[in-house]
């Protein structure tokens, strides 16, 4: 096997890499922006690995990632999942390896749970690649926070021979993140960007999708060619804003977006069909006594009269905000978001906990944003 210096590997998908005693270790914060996490979730949800990729080119059969992967866990002792490391070429993948070892991340929602508990190292081995020469991504799990310990193969390891020429930059929520995806590859944003041949950089961090000015300032700090923002479920899961803050949150967050790319492409997305809060206001909740977990709400809808959000009223507001907007901002664009994932694609494609999306779904909402994000007369045409 032949080493690789870490230095020498292409990491896409990161806004920064730090470099730390042991490795490398991608971040999809700016720097000012990590300093700036209010609490724990947030930290977890935006140190996990999202969108992240190693890019090289190689005629190795045989190809190793030395990793520490880092897991948010609410038990120091039950069993970890199995997080998947995927090998694609052309979009595709061609070889996979799991891992469910590393540190834990301690936390829960229930109670002051706190610390991060150490864990051993893991090798992950791909197989069989074939032993010819070609570009290869390989896509770190969502869910992990990976520092990058060493990487060798059976092959020379080259630069890769293209970069696809467009950069996407894209915020959301857990929805966009990953949740239910079985793998980082069934996500929504990076079926789309295998499949139009973007360069996709994800600062969608999962539960923290709420209009926070360190995301509004990494997304202005970081180089795109074109932008989307995936706006309002967590508003709503929380019951964090009413509708006279989230509209000002709004156009706060968008100003800042503009501050460091004026005239990039700039979408914003509003919320994908969700049940229980279409009509109601949250807080969202698991409903008590039932397992598997099933998301309902115990918002009413009497109390949207008092300024509370439910999704129509964030589509509405949106739609109203981006239509002010462009009178001055032309390359400023909406997209309703039910129209990738609506009332009628629920009743024949469940969300499997009334909120997240399954691998079924993404591969919907994947078809429909390349064709009303990335197709002709679309706001992203390529």
């Amino acid at each position: 096997m032949i080493g690789v210096p870490l230095d020498e590997l292409e990491i896409r998908g990161a806004v920064r890499v730090e470099h730390t005693e042991r490795g490398l270790l991608p971040r999809r914060a700016t720097q000012e922006a990590f300093r700036r996490i209010p609490d724990r979730f947030m930290r977890a949800s935006v140190g996990q690995s999202a969108g992240i990729r190693l890019a090289f080119r190689t005629a190795a059969d045989r190809i190793e990632l030395a990793v520490s992967a880092m897991k948010m866990t609410e038990s120091a002792h039950a069993p970890m999942p199995a997080a998947a490391y995927e090998l694609c070429a052309d979009g595709a993948v061609v070889a996979s390896a799991t891992s469910s070892v590393g540190p834990l991340f301690l936390f829960s929602f229930e109670s002051a749970l706190d610390g991060i508990v150490d864990g051993p190292d893991d090798l992950l081995v791909f197989e069989g690649v074939g032993g010819v020469e070609r570009d290869y991504e390989l896509w770190l799990p969502y869910s992990d926070e990976v520092e990058l310990l060493g990487f060798a193969a059976d092959a020379p390891v080259l630069p890769p021979s293209r970069r696809p020429s467009v950069r996407w930059l894209h915020h959301g929520s857990s929805i966009s993140h990953g949740y239910i995806a079985s793998t980082t590859t069934h996500t929504w944003p990076v079926i789309v960007a295998n499949r139009v041949g973007v360069d996709l950089t994800s600062v969608a961090y999962s539960g923290n999708a709420l209009l926070d000015q360190l995301t509004a300032r990494t997304i202005r700090d970081t180089p795109a060619d074109v932008i989307s923002v995936k706006l309002g479920i967590n508003v709503v899961n929380g019951d964090h804003m009413r509708r006279r803050v989230f509209r000002s949150a709004v156009h706060g967050f968008l100003d800042t977006i503009r501050d460091g790319h004026p005239d990039t492409p700039l979408l914003v997305v509003s919320p994908i069909h969700c049940a229980p809060v279409e009509d109601a206001p949250g807080p969202t909740i698991a409903e008590p006594g039932r397992d598997p977990i099933w998301v309902v709400t115990a918002g009413r809808p009497e109390e949207l009269a008092a300024g509370k959000l439910s999704l129509g009223v964030i589509r509405e507001e949106l739609a109203e905000i981006v239509a002010d907007r462009r009178i001055e901002d032309p390359a400023l664009h909406y997209l309703d978001g039910s129209r990738l994932y609506g009332a009628a694609d629920a009743g024949r494609l469940p969300l499997p906990d009334n909120l997240h999306p399954g691998d079924d779904v993404n591969a919907l909402i994947a078809d429909r944003f390349a064709t009303l994000a990335f197709g002709p007369s679309a706001p992203f045409p390529l």
